[in-house]
């Protein structure tokens, strides 16, 4: 991708300029009063957010691999058009193809509060037909400003109903994995992991992490508070198009198996992820759409 074309067309002088990142792959770096990101153009993943005066949000993976047709690790990968394993075939990309493909940028603004939108595109081509037989449109809006607001939209643009599924994977950076909570789950009832059945019901208020989790909370709309005692910190998380509520750290044994994954590194990260999958996979007949949108920022 040409970062001097990209330049030329979608700069905007104090808020967004185009760079070369690490494995050559395009990102916008945003930076306005009220907060900074780095967005790469590869898998429209975001890889930092950091709103003035605070810490970095979001966890980058030291190990990750910036290679075409390999997954980013951390930040916020773009799960389309489907969640975890293909259904029938496992042998297609974890968490469909959206995050290992080039995103085409379409429009750069700066808003009336200061913040800064980014809107990138994708849409179905010939090689992701042979991988899933579905015309679509996709759209990532992003806007940087004292929150990150991640929207993404899909429409089908076929002949045929599909249904899929998807998520925003936001990994959030952290003290301790000893010293944080998440609030905002309890009552919910949550697969675990690839599990057939949400049979497992949370009664705490304040979820603390003590091992791995893999829990999929279904009827989940509502926001969660990522409270870190270690920095003293809140962090919301709320959505919006999602029923379902992902939280996941894969703790000591899984993250030894993971190659772009430090063996500790389970320690300074966890997600929390909108989802719409289970019961709350979309279908979209000709012509329809639906969006998911994630909002993150620092409480108070």
């Amino acid at each position: 991708m040409n970062v001097k074309r990209l330049n030329q067309e979608f700069s905007i002088k104090g808020h967004v300029e185009f760079q070369s990142g690490l494995g050559g792959f395009a990102v916008a770096k945003i930076h306005n009063k009220l907060g900074s990101a780095v967005i790469s153009m590869y898998g429209a993943h975001v890889q930092s957010f950091i709103p003035a005066s605070q810490k970095e949000l979001l966890w980058m993976s030291p190990d990750s691999v910036f290679e075409k047709g390999k997954p980013i690790r951390g930040g916020i990968p773009v799960c389309f058009p489907w969640f975890g394993p293909h259904a029938a075939d496992s042998s297609k990309p974890l968490h469909g193809f959206a995050r290992i493909n080039d995103w085409k940028v379409h429009k750069t603004d700066v808003l009336a509060d200061g913040s800064t939108l980014l809107i990138l595109t994708f849409e179905s081509n010939r090689h992701t037909l042979q991988i899933w037989p579905n015309k679509f449109e996709a759209q990532i809006n992003l806007i940087v400003g004292k929150t990150l607001e991640l929207t993404l939209t899909y429409k089908n643009t076929g002949t045929e109903a599909f249904v899929c599924s998807d998520a925003l994977h936001s990994y959030f950076n952290i003290s301790d994995i000893t010293k944080i909570g998440i609030v905002g789950l309890g009552g919910h009832y949550y697969y675990w992991g690839p599990g057939k059945d949400a049979d497992n019901r949370q009664v705490e208020e304040r979820l603390v992490i003590s091992q791995e989790e893999n829990r999929r909370y279904i009827n989940h709309s509502g926001d969660c508070l990522l409270t870190d005692d270690g920095w003293k910190r809140n962090i919301r998380v709320a959505k919006h198009g999602s029923r379902v509520t992902v939280v996941w750290n894969p703790w000591i044994e899984a993250s030894k198996t993971m190659a772009d994954l430090p063996d500790n590194g389970y320690q300074t990260f966890v997600c929390i992820e909108a989802a719409n999958t289970y019961d709350d996979s979309i279908m979209l007949h000709p012509g329809e759409g639906h969006s998911i949108t994630a909002i993150i920022g620092v409480e108070g």
